[in-house]
């Protein structure tokens, strides 16, 4: 069974998949305490339901991309089962994961957008680094940046690790850095990656 926080209709505004409808499912349980987390209704709790069932009700919304993201998704062992599945019955799966766990049980054809934990929510020291290496072209990798400290936490990381992912993500902290200024730092030292905003926050929805 998976404890579930919700599951809804939206339009992903994360990653480069940024403005596609999605339906999101989101598991709850987190091994995390980010300082700025956004979802912490989500830390614990949830309503059980079996892998079918959640499948079945993702599959009402006729919407070609499932986004599986939490809490943190990964603490339950039957989140590769709900993505296989999902994926069988023809939808684009995305799992949202904060990189502390390994993700190597992540089936083939899952894209995983791994959000490694900068040093200004609290975090960084719980991420398995290792992760890096285990990313597919197809995968990407984002940092949550607050400030000047984390962009060039998050440089070191990419130096040191090399990740093979398709993406590396900036995304600035409300109420932290600031697009323009991250957008600048990104043109200056990470001309590779990809500054991105968060658009469910900009415009209101879910």
């Amino acid at each position: 069974m998976l404890d579930i926080a919700e599951i809804f209709y939206s339009v992903q505004g994360e990653s480069s998949y940024a403005g596609r409808p999605a339906v999101f499912i989101r598991l709850a349980g987190c091994n995390l305490s980010c300082r700025w987390c956004d979802t912490k209704y989500a830390r614990e709790g949830g309503i059980k339901k079996s892998v079918a069932e959640t499948s079945g009700v993702a599959l009402e919304y006729s919407c070609p991309m499932a986004v599986i993201t939490g809490g943190e998704p990964l603490l339950q062992e039957e989140t590769p089962e709900l993505a296989s599945l999902l994926i069988e019955e023809g939808l684009e799966v995305i799992i949202e994961t904060n990189g502390s766990i390994d993700i190597t049980g992540v089936p083939d054809g899952v894209i995983t957008v791994m959000d490694f934990k900068t040093p200004s929510s609290g975090e960084s020291s719980s991420m398995d680094f290792s992760n890096a290496g285990r990313l597919k072209a197809s995968d990407e990798l984002k940092f949550v940046i607050s400030d000047r400290d984390d962009f060039l936490w998050s440089l070191k990381v990419l130096r040191d690790l090399r990740p093979d992912s398709g993406e590396v993500l900036f995304s600035p902290l409300e109420g932290g850095i600031g697009f323009r200024r991250l957008s600048e730092m990104v043109k200056k030292e990470a001309p590779g990656a990809r500054v991105q905003p968060n658009l469910h926050k900009i415009f209101g929805f879910k």
